[in-house]
């Protein structure tokens, strides 16, 4: 885990060492992503300069150090995350004839984009990734982000100069950023509680998507950023929604126990390449299903106690932390838990703004940081139970929302367009829930608007932001699986392209990363996503019980 930034400019500069210089300001502004180790390249006569601070996770020697070149020269890459798989691509390129220095996957990784190039290369790795490679060969910066968007990528125009970095705060360091705010972007902070991938708070600046790939030349950078059209330029390597059509076309048929068997057979390779390091490795474990289920995975392939860790609050009727507990107890963990007080929570309010640099109203991010911070002290990696609910029908609120667009379709005509109308005339008071709430949803076209209503927490943003035209995400597209799947796909399908990478994985990576930790979520490997989404929905809620195949 690392933090990387750079440039891009429309023409050749004069001074190698002020380029650098900047670089290299811009990957400090990044310390905490990576304090262990730093590097600059640069090169003046074609406008382009990488910086990169490294955080050690592989091949602790300074045969990991980055920016790194490939054997041949063609490319320069600056690289944020891991490739769990990189032993086996490794092994592969060597009976190819490709040699290696080190035991880093940065290496492997640029050997590979020698022999497969860059496409063929991502659709091969499997792991959390943010790419900047140069290419000498065709004089162009490629950025690239993995499939589930677990490593962030922004970018920008500061002035005529391209900038971008793991966050915005080495941007910030570019002397002609224009830090205006994009009114539209805040209409979506207003309706989502955080700013959804393209999208960013500042004007001319923009995050990668995930599972995309942006090519960026001197031509590109001196068009800026009015001409620069995020949703067509940045193309898609591996698609969620394509993915998910795939494989409800070719549905899993077997019983209970086969797909019990399939998912705990991947399961538990996802675990295993993700325990993979040089450093101390440990787990979040909250008591839930989903970290309950890594952590188990994780203590089942390790010869000693994992180390597990979990905080609980004073006073609180919903602390997971004795449940945990017991769990660590039953697994045989080494575990550590922390109760913090509603002042240890407050204490750390005042530090949140330096982690995201974007405003994020997910109240969550408090405890998230606290663990974190927990987990540092023993430590350098831990793995999380993350996308659990996303593949496995684990909200509430899609129970809720299928219940009540049935509820809908018995309500004649008349007295929905009735009802319809008095929801309007309650204005913002539908978003406080009861049965102003419910009204809301009485003009729905169809899941997808019951679903819109379920998280939206400002009806009308616009309204409420001077100047703002508004902005969409992929919850406004009607029918995001044209037609494929059921109501119960397209919200699991919604959540895993906005709600997982935007809001939980950003909130995860901008807390651990605070403390110098990397955070690995094995539910997340594609290969889960994709077997999940064959599953049919009884092996995920069965009798009220949801992620009922997990639960098994």
């Amino acid at each position: 885990m690392c933090g990387l930034a750079g440039m891009l400019l429309p023409a050749p500069v004069a001074e190698q060492a002020a380029l650098e210089s900047l670089a290299r300001r811009m990957g400090d502004a990044l310390i905490h992503r990576g304090p262990d180790d730093s590097g600059v390249w640069a090169d003046a006569a074609r406008g382009i300069a990488l910086a990169h601070r490294r955080l050690s996770i592989l091949d602790l020697s300074p045969l990991g150090h980055q920016p790194m070149a490939s054997n041949d020269g063609r490319y320069v890459l600056a690289y944020n995350g891991e490739v769990y798989n990189f032993a086996a691509l490794r092994a592969e390129l060597e009976t190819l004839g490709h040699t290696f220095r080190g035991h880093s996957d940065t290496e492997v990784l640029l050997a590979a984009f020698v022999a497969w190039g860059l496409d063929d290369t991502l659709q091969r790795a499997n792991g959390m990734f943010a790419i900047a490679l140069w290419d000498h060969a065709e004089q162009c910066l490629w950025l690239a982000r993995d499939r589930v968007g677990k490593k962030p990528l922004y970018y920008g125009w500061a002035g005529q100069a391209l900038v971008f970095g793991s966050e915005l705060k080495a941007l910030w360091q570019h002397p002609d950023f224009d830090n205006g705010i994009d009114r539209d972007a805040l209409t979506l902070l207003l309706r989502l509680d955080y700013i959804p991938a393209p999208h960013c708070i500042h004007e001319h600046c923009f995050k990668l998507m995930p599972g995309r790939v942006l090519r960026l030349d001197a031509a590109a950078v001196a068009a800026g950023a009015a001409a620069h059209r995020p949703d067509q330029q940045q193309v898609p390597f591996w698609n969620a929604r394509e993915r998910m059509q795939q494989a409800l076309a070719q549905p899993f048929v077997g019983s209970d126990a086969q797909a019990e068997e399939q998912l705990d057979g991947v399961l538990r390779d996802a675990v295993a390449l993700r325990m993979v390091a040089d450093v101390p490795v440990g787990v979040f474990l909250s008591g839930g299903t989903d970290s309950s289920v890594v952590a188990a995975l994780m203590q089942a392939q390790s010869a000693a106690p994992i180390h597990s860790f979990s905080i609980g609050f004073e006073g609180s009727h919903h602390d997971e932390a004795p449940l945990a507990k017991a769990l660590a107890r039953h697994l045989g963990t080494d575990h550590t838990e922390l109760y913090v007080s509603g002042a240890d929570a407050l204490a750390v309010v005042p530090q949140l703004p330096a982690m995201f640099d974007e405003p994020f109203a997910d109240a969550s991010q408090v405890p998230t940081a606290l663990v974190a911070r927990l987990a540092r002290g023993a430590v350098t990696v831990a793995l999380s139970g993350d996308g659990g609910d996303e593949l496995f029908f684990g909200y509430g609120r899609y129970q809720r929302a299928l219940r009540n667009w049935a509820m809908l379709g018995k309500v004649p005509a008349p007295l929905r367009r009735w009802m319809t109308a008095h929801a309007q005339r309650q204005g913002e008071a539908s978003r406080t829930g009861g049965v102003a709430a419910l009204l809301a949803e009485t003009g729905a076209r169809g899941i997808g608007d019951v679903y819109r209503n379920r998280i939206t927490r400002w009806r009308d943003p616009v309204a409420a932001v001077r100047g703002a035209k508004g902005a969409s995400s992929f919850y406004d597209l009607a029918d995001p699986l044209h037609g494929a799947g059921s109501p119960a796909d397209a919200m699991m399908l919604a959540d895993f392209n906005t709600y997982l990478p935007d809001d939980l994985l950003c909130k995860v990576d901008r807390t651990s990363m605070a403390v110098s930790l990397e955070a690995r979520a094995p539910l997340l490997d594609w290969r889960v996503a994709e077997f999940a989404w064959s599953l049919p929905l009884s092996m995920k809620h069965r009798d009220g019980v949801s992620k009922y195949l997990l639960k098994r």
